[in-house]
């Protein structure tokens, strides 16, 4: 009599996912170790600040550099630093099982590429809509623009998986709705800064650039430009 397969008891993870995780969760258990008095010594429990302020994204800063018109790569590099410092273990903890859950279903979907290319795309676009609409003085850091550009990314796919077979293309947009709702809620108990904006941000810029990544849309676009030629 044979022994039954073996089923592994979580799916496996596309090795892209995984590195971005395995990122965020380094960071983030070198912060603890140092915090815990194992690594570092006493200035370890400052290192979280010290990565904000040395690798997070300020607006104010950005403004200078556009004002100025000089761009120096370490401050440049911010826009896709930022999203692997957060600003304690439970705020980086939802953005980990989000981008897991989330990185899954569009690296599967999409490719790993597609995936990687959503995820810094909404984080740079993010940081910059942030910007230019706000120019808070808070500092923005944290993986939720990209992982809200990922939210997009599924809300594409699933909006077209809707339209082809003549179900209701707004169910699509379910999950972000949802999460912005509970933002919504939660703000009347919180201060939650504008920081929503930037996530809100990252979600319009996954969805947009799907119309170029996701499977089969850059060959409709190029049939609708010969088309139109």
């Amino acid at each position: 009599m044979s022994d039954p397969a073996f089923v592994p008891p979580v799916n496996k993870l596309p090795p892209a996912v995984l590195l971005m995780f395995f990122a965020i969760a380094g960071v983030e258990a070198a912060l603890a170790l140092g915090n815990a008095g194992f690594v570092g010594g006493p200035q370890a429990i400052g290192w979280r600040l010290a990565l904000v302020r040395e690798w997070g994204f300020s607006a104010v800063m950005f403004d200078q550099m556009l004002a100025s018109g000089t761009w120096p790569l370490r401050h440049v590099a911010r826009l896709v630093t930022y999203p692997f410092i957060h600003l304690s273990f439970s705020h980086s903890l939802f953005a980990m099982v989000l981008l897991l859950a989330l990185g899954k279903m569009v690296a599967e979907r999409m490719g790993s590429l597609a995936f990687l290319a959503v995820f810094f795309v909404s984080s740079i676009g993010g940081a910059l809509v942030y910007t230019l609409l706000l120019s808070d003085e808070v500092w923005l850091v944290g993986a939720y623009p990209g992982v809200y550009g990922l939210i997009g990314g599924y809300s594409f796919v699933l909006w077209r998986s809707l339209a082809a077979k003549g179900g209701p293309q707004a169910q699509a947009f379910t999950l972000i709705t949802l999460l912005m709702g509970l933002q919504l809620i939660w703000s009347v108990f919180a201060e939650i800064g504008n920081t929503w904006v930037a996530e809100l941000a990252g979600f319009a810029w996954g969805f947009a650039l799907s119309f170029v990544l996701a499977p089969g849309e850059w060959a409709k676009l190029r049939t609708r430009f010969q088309q139109r030629r």
